[in-house]
């Protein structure tokens, strides 16, 4: 067993003997492509949603100088007629790319460097290699020689692209070793058994077209057939619930919100073993990144990034263009390109049969709050520290109060929010109510007949709040809009609520530019 080739099962061991949870599916996946004209496999995902994992996983299975059937047979994979045919079958060639960045003097050399390794330790397993200073050459004579053939792992592939950005000569250079690697005729598929790349960013473009044709990709836009490899499922979250005595409701309102078709709601592993172990729902996103890059990108405001921003703090969701994205952080010339970079991310969800993005959980929107902190963000600041004193005032049914923190919240943000009609004030008041957030799901309503859109608030588990159903009028009246409370009896999110309950209707007049409002407790 060597670092580069063929490191055996133990990164492997040391995940399964604390909580797993069983992925081995992916590995049947793989099987299905060796020896087939899709057997070279990009699957991208955000950091902390098991992608090294994935990767030691699968060494673990390929790797021929090791043993690992007692970790897999018990596991999904040991049911697959596939698990026998491949287990320990291959020599596999493992390469973390930020390991390779890290230790590198020079960044110029971290290609010439990484060949070095992996061909040094091809060259002490195969002694008949002399002189061969380029990998895929070394690769095409071991397997022309013995008829060997490699599994090739790349962990972090992208990471050229992300940390050393700036040098668009070293990423063509990597670009074209990856060519002579994987699309390189007859020698490719004379050497390589399968490979599996795996990193934040999806293969980079130039243009329209890929750098890497050969591969088939599986991205945080269109996952696929490897949806229910993103993260944990909604059906693995509620066993670890179970497990770990955890409400479900509670850790589904922090930490889902990615869906995908035919899998659902997908969650980040990281977050959601956080708070499994440590009993408490918390933003573990900030432990493992720092929200300054969030903000930096934010902060671009290309064509109204900004007010989308904004918009989506308020539950909207907003359409995008994902297609010209370049697949790099380099190239953003646009608030679609800085929107689908921050899809990939992981810090907003794509809605792939509306083409639209948003915010997916409480976590991430703590995120966001974090990172619009500064002077270019001061009107939304003012409605967030507004917020708090508006939630108490609604709570104790001041009216009065309620109207005056609406009229601060609208003169700090009446640049950004404009009051056009019931779905945009929805989206304001929805800020406006940011803090009711830590003790509420919020459930914007959209209109669904003329002149009302609804805000539901559903407390959280051990909550001694009252739900709350505000009904927003626009150039109407208060008393009007919960009249239309009533008349509807509060049916859908709240209709097996059994508490407190706190009918709010508010009225925005547009030629007066003053909140009414009106509460009443049921």
């Amino acid at each position: 067993m060597g670092v580069y080739l063929n490191p055996g099962n133990a990164g492997f061991r040391r995940i399964i003997n604390g909580k797993y949870v069983d992925k081995t599916g992916l590995i049947e996946y793989v099987n299905s492509t060796i020896d087939t004209t899709k057997n070279l496999t990009c699957f991208s995902r955000p950091r902390r949603f098991g992608k090294s994992f994935a990767a030691k996983m699968l060494c673990a299975y390929y790797d021929k100088t090791c043993d690992s059937r007692n970790l897999f047979e018990n596991l999904r994979i040991g049911k697959s007629e596939s698990f026998e045919v491949y287990l320990n079958k291959f020599d596999v060639i493992y390469m973390d790319m930020t390991g390779f960045l890290s230790r590198a003097k020079e960044k110029c050399h971290v290609l010439s460097d990484m060949q070095n390794c992996v061909i040094g330790e091809l060259k002490e397993a195969y002694p008949f290699l002399t002189d061969e200073e380029y990998l895929p050459d070394a690769l095409a004579r071991i397997s022309h020689r013995t008829g060997n053939r490699f599994i090739i792992l790349i962990d972090e592939w992208d990471a050229l692209f992300r940390e050393v950005k700036e040098d668009v000569n070293l990423q063509k250079d990597y670009i074209q070793f990856l060519r002579g690697m994987f699309k390189n005729g007859s020698t490719t598929d004379l050497t390589i058994a399968a490979a599996y790349m795996t990193g934040i960013l999806p293969i980079k473009k130039y243009g329209t077209q890929s750098a890497l044709t050969d591969f088939k990709e599986y991205t945080m836009l269109r996952p696929l057939k490897l949806a229910g490899y993103v993260g944990f499922t909604e059906e693995e979250v509620r066993t670890l619930c179970s497990e770990y005595h955890m409400n479900f409701e509670d850790v589904k309102k922090w930490y889902d919100g990615y869906s995908f078709k035919g899998i659902g709601s997908v969650y980040s592993p990281d977050s959601v073993m956080n708070a499994m172990e440590n009993q408490e729902l918390a933003d573990y996103w900030s432990e493992s990144e720092n929200y300054e890059s969030l903000k930096n990108y934010i902060s671009m405001n290309k064509d109204g990034l900004r007010d989308s921003i904004i918009a989506m703090l308020g539950g909207a969701r907003c359409k995008v263009l994902t297609r010209r994205f370049q697949n790099d952080m380099m190239n953003l010339n646009s608030r679609d390109d800085v929107l689908t970079l921050l899809v990939h991310l992981g810090y907003l969800a794509f809605d792939s049969s509306e083409e639209e993005v948003y915010i997916p959980n409480y976590e991430l929107a703590e995120e966001f709050r974090n990172a619009i902190e500064g002077d270019d963000w001061s009107e939304i600041e003012t409605a967030l520290a507004e917020s708090e004193a508006l939630l108490e005032a609604t709570l104790k049914g001041n009216t009065s109060l309620v109207e005056n923190a609406l009229r601060k919240i609208h003169a700090s943000t009446s640049s950004i929010l404009q009051y056009n009609d019931e779905n945009s004030l929805s989206c304001a008041l929805t800020i406006a109510y940011y803090t009711a957030k830590k003790e509420y799901t919020i459930i914007r309503e959209l209109p669904s007949g003329e002149g009302y859109a609804d805000l539901a608030f559903l407390p959280r588990t051990g909550s001694e709040k009252p739900a709350m159903i505000i009904e927003l009028k626009y150039n109407k009246t208060a008393d009007g809009a919960l009249a239309q409370i009533r008349e509807k009896r509060y049916n859908g999110v709240l209709s097996h609520y059994k508490g407190n309950i706190l009918l709010v209707g508010i009225n925005y007049d547009k030629q007066t530019k003053k909140h009414e409002c009106e509460i009443e407790q049921i």
